[in-house]
């Protein structure tokens, strides 16, 4: 980790899950501004960030709002006088068949938090990250790299952030400014029961087959791995990397892959 010591590092998504567990995890000799809506989770957080050895600053930020992305932006560069890493690690999961969604406004809802927080965020951050020759790094899924059924909405959204960045990472070749898109397959957090339903409401279940998911531990540590090697993106998981190649040789295997990885109870869904 020698390459992210001394750092500013702004986390996004940062009260649980794979934000809080990353924080936590780069936090000895770093400055770590901690994102999320929940004021009182990433004080939590905050402190165990501390008692890792490292600063803390915590700014309540609605992500779907361009103003308060912004806002955490100056927030990050008036606490620690700069910014040389961020992580888009914000994000909101969907499942629901596209012919069930009751209300198509859930895609622009999802675009957002998914997409437009990174752009919005980025974008103010740019300048500092340049001064810096620092990095950009944005937690994507598998779902961004190849469909989904019932993850409609969850695939537009990934599939625009992986697109996005791809094209400012060539955009930012020569300034010694990095892009890193990591694509993580089924995790062991809370996301998809915290993700919407066809009627914009939290699902409460997953909707995919949860056996086998990968601890948020593992996660994070990959993801730092990947972080200190600068790396252009990181496809976690053997299987995940292997189906990529596979895929434009045999797409109709990895579609039928992508359809057994449904759960039958919950997020399976009945053919005439």
């Amino acid at each position: 980790m020698a390459s992210i010591q001394n750092k500013v590092i702004v986390i996004t998504g940062a009260s649980e899950g794979i934000g809080a567990a990353l924080a936590v995890k780069l936090a000895p000799g770093n400055k770590l501004v901690l994102a999320a809506r929940r004021m009182e989770k990433l004080q939590e957080v905050a402190k165990q960030v501390e008692a890792a050895g490292g600063k803390a600053h915590c700014v309540a930020c609605d992500v779907s709002e361009q103003a308060q992305c912004e806002n955490l932006v100056d927030e990050s560069v008036k606490t620690f006088g700069g910014i040389d890493t961020i992580v888009n690690n914000a994000g909101v999961s969907m499942h629901a068949w596209f012919e069930d969604i009751t209300d198509l406004g859930t895609f622009e809802r999802l675009f957002r938090i998914n997409v437009m927080s990174m752009v919005w965020i980025t974008h103010k951050a740019l300048p500092h990250i340049k001064k810096s020759r620092g990095l950009i790094v944005g937690v994507s899924s598998l779902a961004g790299k190849t469909g989904v059924p019932a993850r409609t909405t969850y695939c537009t959204s990934k599939f625009a952030m992986s697109g996005f960045m791809e094209a400012l990472r060539i955009e930012l070749m020569g300034t010694g400014v990095d892009v890193c898109a990591i694509f993580p397959g089924v995790v062991d957090t809370e996301i998809r029961r915290n993700g919407l339903n066809p009627n914009g409401e939290r699902a409460g279940v997953s909707g995919l087959r949860e056996k086998g998911a990968m601890t948020v531990e593992q996660c994070v540590n990959e993801i730092v791995d990947a972080m200190a090697e600068r790396k252009r993106e990181w496809v976690m998981t053997a299987k995940g990397r292997l189906g990529l190649k596979l895929k434009p040789f045999v797409p109709a295997v990895i579609d039928k892959m992508a359809r057994e990885a449904l759960d039958e109870e919950h997020g399976g869904k009945k053919t005439a």
